[in-house]
Formats: C-alpha cells, sequence, structure tokens
C-alpha cells in the first residue's frame, strides 16, 4: 500500500489556525466553520485593490470583504445604492489577483439579486466565474432565503447580512437595529432563516451588543460584527475607516488603528514643496 507523504495528506481543517496561519491553499468556508467549532474568532476587512489586498493578506488576515462601501470609500458615491456588478465585478478580480491565502467574498450590489433566486443566481455566478471570488454577500434576512437559498444548491457559498443594511438606506436610514423586543425577534428570525437557507456565516451590523451575542448563542454559523459589541465570532471593518483615510465623522464602533490621511497627506505636501523649490529631481534622481 502506497504511503502518503506529510505535503500529500489531507489537511485537517479543524487544526487550521485563521488568522495569521500558514497553509498552501486559500482559506474556505470549512474553515471558517470549524473555527465556531473551536471557538476562534478572527478578523475581517474590506478591501478594494490588489495593492492594498496584498498587504492584508500578508499581514493574515483570513477574509477580506470586497464590499459595496466601495461606492463610498473609492468611487465617490454617496450610498452604496448606485455601485453596479460591472463595478463589483472588477473591484473583486483585483482582490483576487492580489492574494493567495484569504477567502474573498464579493458583495452582490443593490439590484443585483432583489428581483429573485434567478437573478441573484446569475449575478453571483458572475462574481464566482469572472473574478474568482470565494463567496458572495447579500443583504436581507427572510426576504433574501429564496435567493440563498438557490445559491447555496448551486455551490454557491453565501455571507448573509442584517441588521442595518446599507443598500435600504432609502427605507431604514443609518440607525441601530433591533431596538425594542419586536424589533429584536425579528432580527432574529432573519438570523435564523438565512441559517436555514445554507448561508455559511452572516453579518450583523449596528446591533445591540446584549442581541449580538443572543444571535451568536443560538446560531451554529459564524456571527460577523460591525458595531454588534464584542461576542460575534468575528469582526469587520471598512479598511479606510480602521487605517484612518476617512475624512470627517466616523461611526462610533470604528476604532481607527493609524492616520493614513495625514501621512498620505504631508508626504504630497512635502513631494510639492521640493518640485516648486527644486529640490527634486536631483542628480541622484536622474538618468544620462
Amino acid at each position: 500500500m502506497t504511503q502518503l507523504s506529510a505535503a500529500q495528506k489531507p489537511t485537517d481543517s479543524s487544526s487550521r489556525a485563521l488568522y495569521g496561519g500558514k497553509g498552501t491553499r486559500r482559506i474556505t468556508v470549512r474553515d471558517i466553520s470549524a473555527a465556531k467549532e473551536r471557538g476562534e474568532k478572527w478578523p475581517m476587512l474590506t478591501a478594494y485593490d490588489a495593492m492594498t489586498a496584498s498587504v492584508f493578506d500578508e499581514a493574515g488576515i483570513p477574509v477580506m470583504l470586497v464590499g459595496d462601501s466601495a461606492g463610498n470609500c473609492h468611487l465617490g458615491y454617496e450610498t452604496t445604492v448606485p455601485v453596479t456588478l460591472d463595478e463589483m465585478t472588477m473591484l473583486s478580480a483585483a482582490v483576487v489577483r492580489g492574494t493567495s491565502r484569504a477567502l474573498i467574498v464579493g458583495d452582490l450590489p443593490f439590484g443585483s439579486y432583489q428581483e429573485g433566486p434567478v437573478q441573484a443566481l446569475r449575478s453571483a455566478t458572475r462574481l464566482v466565474k469572472e473574478a474568482g471570488v470565494g463567496a458572495v454577500k447579500l443583504e436581507g434576512g427572510e426576504r433574501s432565503h429564496r435567493q440563498i437559498e438557490l445559491l447555496v444548491e448551486s455551490g454557491i457559498p453565501v455571507m448573509a447580512h442584517v441588521g442595518l443594511t446599507p443598500q435600504s438606506v432609502n427605507s431604514m436610514g443609518y440607525r441601530v437595529q433591533g431596538r425594542g423586543e419586536e424589533a429584536a425577534q425579528q432580527l432574529l428570525r432573519d438570523a435564523k432563516a438565512v441559517q436555514d437557507a445554507g448561508a455559511f456565516a452572516v453579518v450583523l451590523e449596528l446591533v445591540p451588543a446584549e442581541l449580538a451575542a443572543e444571535v451568536t448563542r443560538v446560531l451554529h454559523i459564524p456571527t460577523v460584527g460591525i458595531g454588534a459589541g464584542p461576542e460575534t465570532d468575528a469582526q469587520v471593518l471598512v479598511w479606510t475607516d480602521m487605517l484612518g483615510l476617512t475624512s470627517g465623522r466616523v461611526p462610533k464602533f470604528v476604532k481607527q488603528y493609524a492616520d493614513l490621511r495625514a501621512v498620505m497627506g504631508n508626504a504630497a505636501k512635502a513631494f510639492a514643496d521640493d518640485v516648486v523649490g527644486g529640490t527634486f529631481p536631483l542628480e541622484e534622481h536622474s538618468v544620462h
């Protein structure tokens, strides 16, 4: 009987740490599920281009979301609503090209899945085939149950998103979701609905910490918090918020780990001063 070498032996995903772990293959949804089983918390960041994504990949970030938040952060839109599927496909493909380990989740933008399961499958298939993402994300709980079900049946992993759903800003605004008994029960029903439909994880956005903790306890799939307190299985931030590039006021739940806006602004001014003052380029920057 032929013995397998160590490199050929099947890997046990249950022993594979998500954050900072090493490996020769991408993180999969099976790895995400195994982390929930062993109680491992993990980080997720948004990414919209190959260069930024490569930095986060090298840092060991296990999951990156190519979010439609790119509309606000990079495309100059006031909300996420105008973002198109073409734009999401282009951005997702760039992030996939810039990474080798992280699970890349592509957002389905507003208008690309609301018509029903068939439209959702068509849109998600584009992100998988043309961009190469490992999973897709869509907003909505009970109302998106049928879409999630068909995508999962078709072999496309789905990350769900309940609580504050930015694509619904015109109807719900930007406010905390799940406050009060009735609203809390609805959010719990939404979370259970996406789990029952086959989602491998669910984002809880701007939800009271106590409610997010209860949802996390009840569900067997991982919860990803953003403004949902410390008890969720994972945490996600928009990277431009996290690194201090966002201008103006940022949400209360954001922790800024750097001030890149100041760093970039100072560097741009220093470059401009050198050009105007004639100190750039110098001899060492010239060719003959």
